[in-house]
């Protein structure tokens, strides 16, 4: 039997998690960041799957073995899950394991369905392996601003609806995020075109995510709003996680060229509903 954990319950799942697993685990077990967790036993989890809350995907955690779980998985994922997803416009089931184990689990439960994978890169850095000498200078025309409340409130920006949806993708509310993390933002004139933000904050953790509009992309906004947001982490203390697919070149480069270090990796698992 599967059940969903009602949110002030969710910290029972904090010491079945993986220390070594996914940042995005943890903001959501400890209610920093939206998600719904379900698990086989309310009381006293075991084994569990996070849903993230900005709909990203899935994560299995605890016991990969565990027979009651997984002998239920599929069909709550049939009954329960693909409605919901369907709601909000998922086509694409998409998991990860919290620790290596749950792949061999995964590609046996899930061996009926046609299942596609994909390998997914983690990157730390820390002060002394930045590379300050990689910042660049910013093309003529555009401007740099740290995304504060009033600006988020800002109803002279043009398209202010695009920073709103990216918060509001991966927080609850926008004061939700700036009680926890910060962003900074690329102008164009009066219109915001690249966006460096935290995606998931633990502790003093904070997971990197960027948006670009596809017209102001290749001008390397995001590398120089990266290196204002690592600037900023380091000041104030703070450690910055890079998450991004292999196959995502330019966001590899980015954290390459900055200094991150490939701390480790997994991999990533999808069928369509």
């Amino acid at each position: 039997m599967i059940t969903e954990l009602q949110k002030q319950d969710f910290h029972k799942c904090l010491n079945v998690l993986n220390e070594q697993g996914q940042l995005e685990a943890k903001a959501i077990a400890m209610s920093v960041n939206p998600g719904r967790i379900f698990v086989d036993k309310p009381s006293a989890p075991t084994t569990g799957m996070i849903w993230l809350g900005n709909n990203d995907g899935f994560i299995l955690f605890g016991d990969d073995s565990n027979q009651q779980f997984n002998g239920a998985l599929n069909a709550f994922i049939d009954e329960v899950i693909t409605p919901d997803a369907k709601k909000v416009g998922l086509k694409w089931f998409e998991v990860v394991g919290n620790h290596e184990k749950w792949n061999a689990t995964i590609e046996t439960l899930f061996k009926h369905r046609t299942l596609g994978s994909w390998n997914q890169k983690v990157y730390t850095l820390n002060e002394q392996s930045y590379q300050r000498k990689g910042e660049l200078s910013l093309p003529q025309g555009y401007t740099i601003h740290k995304i504060n409340e009033q600006l988020y409130g800002e109803s002279t920006i043009q398209n202010i609806t695009f920073l709103h949806e990216t918060i509001e993708e991966f927080w609850s509310s926008p004061e939700q995020f700036f009680n926890n993390g910060i962003a900074y933002g690329a102008f164009w004139g009066n219109e915001i075109v690249s966006i460096c933000y935290s995606g998931f904050v633990v502790n003093n953790i904070h997971c990197v995510g960027i948006e670009t509009l596809a017209e102001h992309q290749g001008k390397k906004l995001a590398q120089i709003l990266a290196h204002y947001f690592v600037q900023d982490c380091f000041e104030n203390g703070m450690t910055v996680y890079w998450d991004c697919m292999e196959g995502n070149k330019p966001s590899v480069a980015v954290a390459e060229k900055i200094g991150f270090h490939n701390t480790f990796n997994y991999v990533g698992y999808e069928f369509s509903f």
